[in-house]
């Protein structure tokens, strides 16, 4: 039993040494929670905090700390289908299912990434576009699994889900950060996490996770769970209104 306890405080000795050298990270948001109602052209997140010793004073001017910050959306499972030309027309050919995606992914970094760490510390954190883990279904050969990683980063770049912004964090003497990421107006409900990285020489000394959640109050709210709740009723009166609402203009159109 000594023995047990003395092996105790040598592992709460070495863990305190280990504390002392490395940084604190304090994060905070903006906001903690993005409402989505009728006519939402998205948010603007300002994601900033500060880098503390663990005795609470400042690191000294020595430090030289980089900061990287990734926002991530809920994962989804996806299914990309490449359009070929065939006989003049165009038409599905191969296809790839991603079993978890980032509905939304964000990365802002004091540097650009690739000066900061290496690229196994990148895949290990997922930061960068290019270190996205996107888990396939089924078997894939390397290349056709590139390809089709590729495509679908380029889509989401496109249409504002993923961005990455390698001057996108400001740090203020070595001590205050801070980074602002824009959410567009077609991202998903769910929570989001924001990841927080203070890197010096190339090794994470320290992270720290905030959350965000994205929902939908009120009316929009209530359409949202009765479409999943009763889909097929959903549909059907969706049909109906969209059948009233283009008589209704087609005869006031004709009446005119």
């Amino acid at each position: 039993m000594k023995r047990v306890l003395r092996l105790a405080a040598l592992s709460a000795i070495l863990a305190g040494s280990t504390a002392a050298r490395d940084p604190i990270l304090v994060p905070e948001i903006s906001q903690h929670e993005v409402v989505v109602r009728q006519g939402f052209t998205g948010a603007n997140l300002l994601l900033y905090g500060a880098v503390l010793q663990p005795d609470g004073q400042r690191p000294s001017q020595k430090s030289d700390y980089d900061i990287i910050v990734v926002l991530k959306g809920p994962s989804q499972a996806i299914t990309l289908r490449e359009k070929q030309r065939r006989l003049g027309m165009w038409l599905n050919a191969d296809s790839a299912s991603f079993r978890s995606a980032p509905s939304f992914y964000a990365v802002a970094s004091s540097r650009p990434i690739d000066d900061i760490v290496d690229q196994r510390t990148r895949a290990i954190y997922e930061m960068g576009l290019d270190s996205l883990q996107l888990s396939p279904i089924g078997a894939m050969d390397q290349e056709q699994q590139s390809h089709f990683s590729e495509g679908l980063v380029g889509k989401r770049v496109s249409s504002g889900l993923y961005r990455q912004q390698d001057d996108g964090v400001t740090i203020t003497e070595g001590v205050l950060y801070q980074a602002r990421i824009a959410l567009p107006s077609n991202v998903i409900t769910g929570d989001y996490t924001a990841e927080t990285f203070a890197v010096r020489d190339g090794r994470v000394v320290a992270s720290a996770t905030s959350e965000v959640t994205v929902a939908k109050r009120g009316f929009e709210r209530a359409i949202e769970v009765w479409s999943k709740q009763d889909p097929f009723f959903y549909g059907l009166v969706a049909v109906f209104l969209s059948i009233g609402m283009g008589w209704i203009a087609g005869r006031f159109f004709s009446a005119s």
